[in-house]
């Protein structure tokens, strides 16, 4: 009765996650999904994924405009709070450029083509910058920059000056440290099996980033603009220069920020996780899951048989079993 309940509980609260092995397969077959979507179907779900960073990049901005709360509460909430948007693309479906990095695992497995790869980077990004933009029109035309005798809107400001100010290298590198803690974010969201389980897999990662001051290039595209709006149509606060504002400089922060997260996602998660997972181990799509000493069972038991399971029924000891990864064979498609 004890064991029942603790399975049950277990299940409620979806601890039966999927294995790292698991994942990779997972991810590969979602990269080749991704990568195959119709072109409406996968611009549309790109607006949506814009918009709903945007919305956790707002959600971030409240908390930066408190100024009573310290720096590392005010970084920290605010990256909580900013997972928000992970989760409305990881849970509510979404197609987000970051994150669709790792659709390079497939590629590496010659499952689909690099012009694939490049097309969805392209209409997945064109398609976050027209959500995130969207976002700002309908933000800027709420006000809600003055929320907090307009703190909100100072917070905005700057915020994207300290995006804009550093030059191209150091903008990349951010950009490959932002990515690299996103696409872990998505890797341990797959390995859930209910929404409780993503949601915490994937809050620490980016909130991880978002305290560090990383640069995610489509959170970019919602700050950046509504920023540049903001100036260009109203009083500046004294003590806020602005001047590096302009179009130029969102440019300037939106190019090496998005090359930075293709090398952090595609290249420091995607294409080192597939060595891991599919070269050095072979394509197993589960793992032995634990290494400790487990009763030996009798060598021959009588009139026990073995079941396509690997329990045995006269003692229903269970042996675990790898079996074959489905998509361990390569497509070999060419790239």
């Amino acid at each position: 009765m004890a064991a029942d309940h603790t399975t049950q509980g277990a299940e409620l609260f979806g601890s039966d996650a999927y294995s790292p092995a698991e994942i990779q397969d997972k991810v590969e077959k979602i990269g080749v999904n991704k990568a195959r979507l119709p072109f409406f179907a996968s611009f549309m779900l790109s607006i949506v994924a814009g918009g709903s960073i945007g919305f956790g990049g707002l959600f971030f901005c409240i908390v930066l405009a408190d100024p009573s709360l310290g720096f590392a509460i005010q970084r920290v909430l605010g990256g909580v709070l900013f997972s928000l948007g992970l989760a409305l693309v990881m849970i509510g479906g979404a197609e987000l450029f970051t994150g669709n990095c790792l659709i390079v695992m497939a590629w590496m497995n010659r499952q689909i083509r690099t012009a694939e790869v490049l097309r969805n980077w392209a209409t997945v990004w064109l398609g976050n910058l027209v959500g995130a933009l969207g976002l700002v029109g309908l933000v800027f035309m709420a006000h809600h920059t003055d929320l907090g005798n307009g703190q909100v809107g100072v917070a905005v400001l700057k915020l994207a000056v300290g995006k804009i100010a550093p030059d191209a290298t150091t903008i990349l590198f951010k950009g490959i440290l932002c990515n690299v803690l996103v696409c872990l974010g998505v890797w341990l969201a797959y390995a859930g099996r209910s929404v409780t389980d993503k949601m915490v897999g994937m809050v620490l990662p980016v909130a991880c980033f978002v305290a560090a001051g990383f640069e995610h290039c489509v959170a970019n595209m919602y700050f950046l603009p509504l920023a540049w709006l903001l100036t260009a149509t109203g009083p500046v606060p004294e003590g806020i220069d602005v001047s590096a504002i302009t179009l130029a400089g969102i440019v300037h922060n939106l190019v090496p920020a998005t090359l930075g997260n293709i090398v952090g996602g595609a290249g420091f998660v995607g294409v080192v996780y597939w060595a891991i997972y599919r070269k050095c181990l072979g394509g197993l799509t589960t793992l032995p899951v634990s290494a400790a000493p487990r009763a030996r069972m009798p060598d021959a038991v009588p009139g026990a048989l073995r079941t396509a399971t690997g329990t045995s029924e006269a003692s229903g000891a269970s042996v675990h079993h790898i079996p074959a990864s489905p998509s361990g064979v390569s497509v070999g498609a060419p790239r």
